[in-house]
């Protein structure tokens, strides 16, 4: 792992995007980037931690130079700093392994972009690597994969129309006191990740199926819309994924 001012220097163009080609094709030189290869970008929302700045490939034979990233618009419209932003030359183990590395030290939260094959295709992958950092639930240090959160990452692509979502189906639940409205969201994400079976969800809740099924009933009825027609399911576990992104969770 490099970093320092140099680094950050050359990082630049390549992680802007729209460089002219000869002023990427110098940086990546002075970096020692390879033409073609296999490359991430990783955007961390907090300082990188001291252990991930070590000279040499890491176990996996990965390498990685370290940079400032600009802020950039948050979630309610103010400026996010604090960032950092990685160029990854991926080891055999591929993005996978650079993920749980970054779990390792405890870094996060953090975006990482899908592969790509080139220093000229950083610009691309840079922006979807602070996509995928939206993503993130607030307060926590998810290390997530932009192809592992691709719904979430059009809802935060487009923050008006994820507002108008939320409003539009969880708006009468959204004007339930807080208790009240925390217990049918969750049982609809525990009956969710139990892939739709109340005898599951009531077990991992501590509860009675009846009372699983209920709170269900109750859901429906204030989003009018059923968990058992697939496109008004697609709408809710949509609000329910923005809403989770929300900073106002219930």
């Amino acid at each position: 792992m490099r970093r320092g001012t140099r680094y950050g220097a050359l990082l630049g163009p390549l992680l802007a995007g729209g460089a002219p080609p000869d002023l990427v094709a110098r940086a990546a030189r002075g970096l020692g980037l390879p033409e073609r290869g296999r490359y991430a970008v990783v955007v961390l929302g907090a300082p990188v931690p001291e252990a991930a700045v070590v000279q040499g490939p890491d176990a996996d034979g990965a390498r990685w130079w370290w940079g400032a990233a600009a802020s950039s618009p948050g979630r309610e419209g103010g400026r996010e700093g604090g960032r950092e932003v990685a160029v990854v030359l991926l080891g055999p183990a591929g993005p996978a392994r650079a993920v749980a590395w970054l779990r390792e030290l405890g870094a996060g939260p953090g975006g990482v972009s899908p592969v790509v094959g080139s220093p000229t295709k950083l610009g691309a992958a840079h922006r979807l690597a602070g996509t995928a950092l939206l993503t993130c639930e607030p307060g926590s240090r998810e290390i997530v994969r932009l192809d592992e959160r691709l719904p979430a990452a059009l809802l935060v692509s487009r923050p008006e129309l994820s507002t108008r979502l939320l409003a539009e189906v969880f708006g009468p639940l959204l004007t339930l006191v807080p208790a009240e409205r925390s217990l049918l969201v969750g049982t609809l994400e525990a009956w969710l990740e139990c892939g739709g079976s109340v005898g599951r969800a009531a077990a991992r809740l501590g509860c009675h199926r009846n009372t699983v099924f209920n709170r269900l009933r109750r859901l429906e009825r204030l989003t009018a819309r059923s968990l058992s027609r697939p496109r008004e399911l697609v709408d809710l576990v949509l609000a329910l994924e923005v809403l989770r992104l929300s900073s106002a969770q219930p």
